[in-house]
């Protein structure tokens, strides 16, 4: 059975030489990971205790988790880590992780919009032979709304349009999942907290929506297993490319 995940997808769609490098070459890359990515990582790692914490009915004071960022930091820290933005520091990017999570702290205390599970692992059969894996930042049964709740958290500068996220596929995707588990009639909806502008965007989709989507994503899988032929894309997504040093498109 092929086995995809969102962004093995996705990568397809962005560049096809990255995901030949990525996913049928095998090639680890030797590009260092950017500091974009480690503050994406230990902010989510950090919301993800907060919760842990919550639903053993502990609330964390804001400096423990201040100190559990910190501490996730420092240890994660690779001393090659890549910074494009020539104008921002290291320290700046860690400063950046710490007013998001004060902010978050400070909107969402006590936390007690009933989180059931953090980084859940979710897993549909598109059809007999594809399956698509992935996992969840946070997940939330809303007993006042009657409805599954799937939070995923942006720490990226970009905020997303209203038809960017209408047309979203990777949250819609796992609601297939969520309604796998809950059933068919159970409402989800799919809720994006972009950390670096303090803001949330929720919406809901029906299940003839959902049948579209999963149609439209069928037919991408289809697309990617007869391809023969994997041409670079430039783009500037190029600049954050842990392949550019073998990319035969970043060369010429």
């Amino acid at each position: 059975m092929g086995i995809y995940s969102h962004s093995k997808i996705e990568t397809f769609e962005n560049c096809k030489l990255k995901y030949k490098y990525r996913y049928i070459d095998n090639i680890i890359p030797d590009i260092p990971k950017s500091i974009e990515a480690h503050l994406g990582s230990v902010v989510h790692k950090a919301l993800e205790w907060l919760y842990l914490n919550v639903m053993q009915k502990k609330i964390p004071k804001i400096d423990e988790l201040i100190s559990f960022y910190s501490e996730e930091w420092e240890t994660t820290f690779a001393k090659d880590t890549k910074i494009m933005n020539k104008t921002m520091t290291t320290k700046d990017y860690f400063n950046r992780g710490i007013e998001f999570l004060i902010n978050y702290y400070l909107k969402y205390q006590p936390f007690s919009d009933n989180t059931i599970a953090t980084e859940e692992k979710i897993e549909v059969d598109l059809d007999d032979e594809k399956k698509l894996i992935g996992y969840i930042d946070r997940l939330v049964h809303n007993i006042e709304k009657n409805e599954i709740e799937i939070h995923d958290y942006k720490t990226s500068a970009s905020l997303f349009s209203k038809q960017k996220i209408e047309n979203g596929r990777q949250l819609a995707l796992y609601s297939l999942a969520i309604k796998e588990t809950f059933g068919k009639e159970k409402n989800v909806s799919m809720v994006w907290h972009f950390l670096a502008h303090d803001s949330k965007t929720s919406i809901s989709i029906t299940n003839e929506q959902l049948a579209s989507i999963k149609k439209e994503v069928i037919e991408l899988i289809n697309e990617i297993e007869q391809t023969k032929k994997f041409p670079a894309t430039k783009s500037p997504l190029c600049n954050w490319c842990e392949y550019r040093n073998i990319c035969e498109g970043w060369k010429n």
